[in-house]
């Protein structure tokens, strides 16, 4: 019997080394396409800061007021609640006593903290979680006025007034209020000289301010409208901020080093310099569009005026969300920035509704459009939250923006032509050789985003990527 385990040939192993193998080039799993930097506009920035003009605001919006934990009970400073309009003409000895004579409450989800026609006003503020502030139609149906989150406020408008509460206050999630009753305020004002007076001024100074500007807060420009002869042409004037905002360029900078033995010898098929700065140069250029969504200075993110942050309805993104978000940004609407798990939850809430969104190519990556407007992912919108194996659950953002400085969007800033540019805004540099023989080369991107105007960015907040459909369970109900 012949043995089986006989060698008949050389081996494919032992062949292997005579054969050419063919390699690729260096592959890294962290790059993306990086739509964001492709699709903004970029401005030359000559001597390094972008200072952007804007008519003067004469009635800002009011900001969300930062909550802070001590001992684990919610509070916030005296100097936060004087931004309020109606407690902007306190001194700040007596805005302190106020802010002390907040309550805290805890509400259960879908229980209501006031209730329309029952409850006299309240002026409260959302130290955490989720509220809807819910009124009657004409009709007698049920509309929501507004959905507030973590340090928004609401009632200040109707705090002095005794009568019933016109709205009702429902939370959409387990809440906790910090809020000032009609009677704890009427105990101040006993106790405070002349303090009715001092409400009673600045609600007057906010509706004299109201009467003279428009939806931005801009002063109204004078204008006559007619036919007649002896119309008296009324004079007017555009006021500009004192202070206008100004952006320096941001710098990111790393050192690749490469052996000159290594570069010397082993440069074939791939240099090996060029692969070092081009790998280097795909992560800096991933933290890059990292900093241009989440840069606390000048990051989308952090760029959104609070009147224009909402909160998603139900958790997931819906439809109804993101139009919401385009009627705020509703002039020249240039794309959605989100999560690939929050485009993914968003279309699964168009597939239970029927309306899936269609589709487009973008530089070559197919992304999809709602109302015309492309969704573009983005794993730089990051996702707060655990993650189960398997199943990602968390909440995240979804961003909407215009761009270009014609329509007073959002743009990018850089500035060519610096010294060892190798693409626009980006040099590299040898250091030198140290006593090893290892050659530095300095890499620099400089860059930065400016926003125009307010409305040129917004965004929904609160987007959980964790909910999933039950069909099965629908369509036996249906049957």
């Amino acid at each position: 019997m012949a043995d089986s385990n006989l060698q008949r040939s050389v081996t494919t192993t032992t062949a292997r080394q005579l054969a050419t193998t063919t390699k690729t080039a260096p592959q890294m799993g962290s790059i993306t396409p990086r739509l964001l930097l492709k699709l903004l506009p970029w401005v030359q920035v000559n001597g390094g800061t972008y200072r952007v003009n804007r008519t003067k605001v004469e009635l800002k919006k009011s900001e969300r007021l930062p909550i802070q934990y001590i001992n684990g009970e919610p509070s916030f400073t005296a100097k936060s609640l004087k931004a309020i309009p109606l407690f902007s003409e306190f001194e700040d000895g007596i805005v302190e006593r106020l802010a002390r004579s907040f309550k805290t409450e805890e509400v259960e989800l879908g229980d209501y903290f006031v209730r329309e026609g029952e409850d006299k006003q309240k002026f409260f503020i959302v130290a955490n979680g989720q509220v809807e502030v819910i009124s009657r139609g004409l009709h007698g149906e049920e509309l929501r006025i507004a959905l507030l989150g973590e340090g928004e406020f609401f009632g200040e408008a109707d705090l002095l007034n005794d009568a019933e509460s016109t709205v009702s206050v429902r939370a959409v999630t387990p809440s906790v209020f910090l809020s000032l009753k009609l009677q704890e305020l009427e105990t101040f004002v006993k106790e405070v000289p002349d303090s009715r007076e001092t409400f009673n001024k600045a609600v007057d100074k906010q509706l004299r301010l109201k009467a003279t500007v428009n939806d931005h807060g801009e002063k109204h420009i004078d204008l006559v409208s007619g036919h007649e002869e002896d119309n008296i042409i009324p004079e007017t004037y555009i006021d500009y901020e004192e202070n206008p905002t100004e952006y320096a360029l941001n710098t990111l900078q790393t050192v690749v080093r490469v052996h000159t033995r290594v570069s010397d010898l082993y440069n074939n098929p791939y240099n090996q310099l060029e692969e070092q700065l081009r790998l280097s140069i795909e992560s800096l250029k991933e933290r890059q569009e990292w900093e241009l969504i989440n840069n606390r200075k000048f990051g989308l993110l952090s760029s959104v005026n609070p009147a224009y942050r909402i909160s998603t309805r139900y958790g997931s993104p819906t439809p109804d969300d993101l139009d919401e978000l385009l009627s705020l940004v509703w002039k020249e609407p240039a794309f959605f920035i989100a999560h690939p798990r929050a485009i993914a939850a968003f279309e699964r809430e168009c597939t239970w509704r029927g309306v899936p969104p269609v589709t487009t190519d973008l530089f070559g990556t197919k992304v999809i459009l709602w109302r015309g407007v492309p969704l573009i992912p983005s794993d730089k919108v990051e996702v707060e939250g655990q993650y189960l194996t398997g199943r990602g659950v968390g909440t995240t953002s979804i961003i909407l923006v215009r761009t270009g400085e014609k329509n007073q969007g959002v743009v990018g800033l850089h500035q060519s032509g610096i010294p060892g540019e190798i693409a626009p805004s980006l040099s590299a540099r040898l250091m030198g050789l140290d006593k090893f023989g290892v050659a530095s080369y300095l890499l620099t991107k400089y860059f930065s985003l400016a926003t125009l105007t307010d409305d040129a960015v917004a965004v929904l907040e609160n987007v959980e990527v964790g909910y999933y459909h039950d069909y099965q369970h629908r369509n036996q109900v249906e049957k």
